[in-house]
């Protein structure tokens, strides 16, 4: 709550390098040298040396000391971190606590940047990806050729576990620069070929500068829709790479979204509604327990470790899930119950893809269609097969597709809201726990 009293900045969000108080603006000093209460990071604190202001550092999860600095409100409080606080720091936690007429920002260069001006990129030229407090496999994505990555690890074996995995799915003739304690005594610049990196005593507080360079068998990810199916480890339940080229066409994927794919299978389609932006979420629901483990590892695989799993049979577990703006029905699309409450949970825009393969479930889509209109296609597929010493076409079973759109905006599904629970309090089960960020990760990020 905003307390109308107060109406001039109070908190100053200082950004700070490795070579600590001698780094620091003039400004910067200013404002630290008058508050009241330091928070930083035990790094950070060590950097500063002897105040007078009270220190605290951050605990774990770092929103604890929250209440600490709020009580202080009007009075001068000084929070520290690295570099950018607003790359991957804690800047935005503290925004969203602190209105912006109650704080000032002094940033100092981030990771990011220092990595950039030392290699020579430009920085927006670069995918710029974090791994601390995060998956490893979330660097997959942007493996593509000629790719330049700038990477804040998570320590100081991220360094030679990116190089182990690029040799690994043939990308070992790439080009990694690791960049330790940059801007402080303690920096070291190290490059070589992912095929030639041993480095092993690196220093935990590192970013990794990568130029991709793919052989001819290295696992690339195309960008667009259709990954091919012997990509995925599957059991036969996967829907065929055209089909789900021309579903995911359907299902419409924009920034921030979230999926229900009910009857998940192997997850090949909530894998490529994530792959197509990295803050689109999905749900895969799956009765059976193998296919969710399958459907886990897929997701590691592809670099969509956040990918959420739920286990049990469609109405009834779709129970408290958060509000969708797509729902793809692989199978189930004869249950009448199951289709009329996912077109109510469908969120205002948001979009229903029913594919149908049986004569059967496909009466009963043709039957809603008339109801409800929308868009109907029959999806036919043939692949060239041996016919003695000649080919020919061997069609696969058509497809009936059942596209449906709820009428109205659409607003994406914040966690948390009105219309659904958040994912991050649902009995979903996800095969990666995101750590939380304590000061130390942030200090690490460069943040």
């Amino acid at each position: 709550m905003i307390d109308p009293t107060v109406t001039h900045p109070w908190l100053a969000i200082i950004g700070l390098g490795e070579d600590g108080l001698d780094g620091m603006s003039p400004a910067a000093r200013r404002l630290l040298d008058r508050a009241e209460l330091v928070v930083g990071g035990k790094r950070h604190l060590d950097l500063i040396g002897e105040t007078t202001a009270e220190k605290l550092a951050w605990p774990s999860p770092l929103t604890d000391a929250f209440p600490a600095i709020l009580a202080r409100r009007g009075r001068p409080v000084a929070v520290l971190a690295s570099g950018d606080p607003f790359s991957y720091g804690v800047g935005s936690l503290l925004a969203r606590a602190v209105p912006p007429t109650e704080y000032v920002t002094l940033p100092a260069p981030s990771a990011f940047s220092m990595a950039a001006a030392r290699v020579g990129w430009a920085v927006q030229d670069c995918a710029l990806v974090t791994l601390h407090g995060r998956a490893f496999e979330k660097i997959v994505p942007h493996l593509q050729p000629g790719r330049r990555i700038l990477v804040l690890s998570w320590d100081g074996t991220t360094p030679l576990r990116l190089a182990e995995h690029l040799t690994k799915n043939g990308m070992g003739r790439s080009k990694l620069i690791v960049l330790e304690a940059m801007g402080g005594a303690r920096e070291r610049v190290n490059s070589a070929l992912a095929q030639d990196f041993a480095r092993a005593d690196l220093d935990p507080l590192n970013t990794v500068a990568i130029e991709v360079v793919a052989d001819a068998n290295a696992r690339i990810l195309p960008l667009a829709a259709g990954i091919p199916d012997s990509y995925f480890e599957n059991d036969g339940q996967i829907t065929k790479r055209e089909i789900r080229a021309t579903t995911l066409s359907k299902l419409a994927p924009r920034h921030g979204e979230l999926l229900w794919d009910v009857g998940a299978g192997t997850g090949s389609i909530s894998i490529e509604w994530m792959l197509a932006s990295p803050h689109n979420r999905a749900i895969a629901i799956e009765p059976r327990g193998d296919r969710l483990a399958r459907i886990a590892r897929n997701a590691a695989l592809f670099g969509v470790p956040d990918l959420v799993t739920v286990e049990g049979f469609a109405p009834t577990a779709l129970d408290g899930l958060p509000t969708p703006n797509a729902i793809f029905l692989g199978g189930g699309g004869s249950d009448d119950a199951l289709v009329r409450l996912c077109m109510d949970r469908l969120a205002p825009g948001g979009r229903l893809v029913v594919n149908a393969v049986t004569l059967e479930t496909q009466a009963e889509v043709i039957e809603r269609f008339a109801g409800h209109g929308g868009d109907l296609v029959q999806i036919s597929i043939a692949r060239a097969s041996p016919i003695g010493r000649f080919h020919g076409f061997r069609p696969a079973m058509p497809i009936l597709q059942w596209c449906w759109e709820k009428a109205g905006e659409n607003p994406v599904d914040k966690p948390g809201d009105e219309t659904g629970t958040s994912l991050g309090t649902t009995s979903a089960k996800s095969p990666y726990v995101p750590v939380e960020d304590d000061v130390e990760n942030l200090g690490k990020e460069g943040a």
